[in-house]
């Protein structure tokens, strides 16, 4: 196909180069999603639209937004949002971008919806602890309908990103919000059939190998610990006050510190604990109950 200067074809091939030159993994496919979600087409819609001329308004917004991509910014937070199982969030740079091994947390516990324990009128009383952009807890939301979600985060940035998602999906009327330092903001009372979490689990002795991506934009306290048994025995303490007799609890942790975690868990008391693998054959879920009351 001919490539003509000022068309939608020129200006992806050019601003690819530029990625390219810049060291950018995959800067075709960074191009193309900056530029459908800028035109606000399906990227697969592009294909069929390369000779269509692009307006100088659209060419200089592309520019600024490829100049950003270069700079290693994050494509999820140039366009603001982030597609994750069957829906699409908005997130900042207050909040994690969500990853596809926290998709399957989701999967998982919505294929066992039926296996999830409910109160006396078939509720399922659902925390999303460590919720930032409130995509395991308002998914969950979505796909169980008898769920009632209470989601919490330490930053409040993040909690008021959640909102505007919950607000997204019209779920304001089955969701509660509380900024916490894990269960202290929550009600004495309050209890859960199901307790999720994504909390930070990367130990601060990791950040040389994390890519600069992630560690120049994503916020740091939403990813790193800086002593892992500490801050998951405090988190697995609170989970522990706020589950239900037989209740559950699935969490997204570090693969090399399963165990740790697992001995954790142990010394708390929970029972059935499990290690799930993700897609990738890693021990990337922690899945456990509270004891009963018989």
């Amino acid at each position: 196909m001919a490539e003509l200067p000022g068309t939608l074809l020129y200006y992806l091939k050019r601003s690819t180069e530029f990625l390219e030159k810049k060291e950018i993994p995959n800067p075709r496919v960074d191009a193309e999603w900056l530029l459908s979600d800028l035109l606000g087409l399906p990227r697969i819609k592009l294909y069929a639209q390369f000779e269509m001329p692009l307006g100088q308004k659209e060419i200089d917004l592309y520019r600024e937004r490829i100049l950003e991509r270069s700079k290693r910014k994050p494509v999820a937070y140039i366009t603001g949002k982030k597609g994750f199982h069957k829906f699409e969030y908005l997130v900042s740079e207050d909040v994690l971008i969500p990853r596809p091994e926290t998709e399957e947390l989701v999967d998982y516990l919505w294929k066992a919806k039926e296996q999830l324990p409910k109160n006396e009128s078939g509720e399922i009383q659902i925390w999303d602890l460590c919720s930032g952009s409130g995509c395991i807890g308002l998914s969950l939301a979505q796909l169980i309908e008898s769920s009632v979600v209470t989601l919490s985060d330490f930053s409040e940035k993040a909690i008021e990103v959640s909102k505007q998602n919950a607000e997204k999906y019209n779920l304001t009327d089955r969701t509660h919000f509380f900024v916490s330092d894990l269960d202290l903001s929550l009600p004495k009372e309050l209890q859960f059939d199901l307790i999720v979490s994504n909390p930070p689990y990367i130990p601060e002795s990791e950040k040389p190998e994390i890519m600069p991506d992630v560690l120049e934009y994503e916020p740091h306290l939403a990813l790193f610990v800086s002593d892992f048994k500490e801050f998951h025995k405090r988190l697995l303490t609170a989970m522990k006050s706020k589950l239900k007799p037989g209740g559950k609890l699935m969490m997204e942790t570090h693969p090399l510190y399963m165990d740790k975690l697992e001995s954790l868990a142990e010394e708390l008391g929970f029972l059935s604990r499990m290690r799930i693998l993700d897609s990738s054959k890693k021990e990337r879920f922690f899945f456990a109950e509270a004891p009963s009351l018989s």
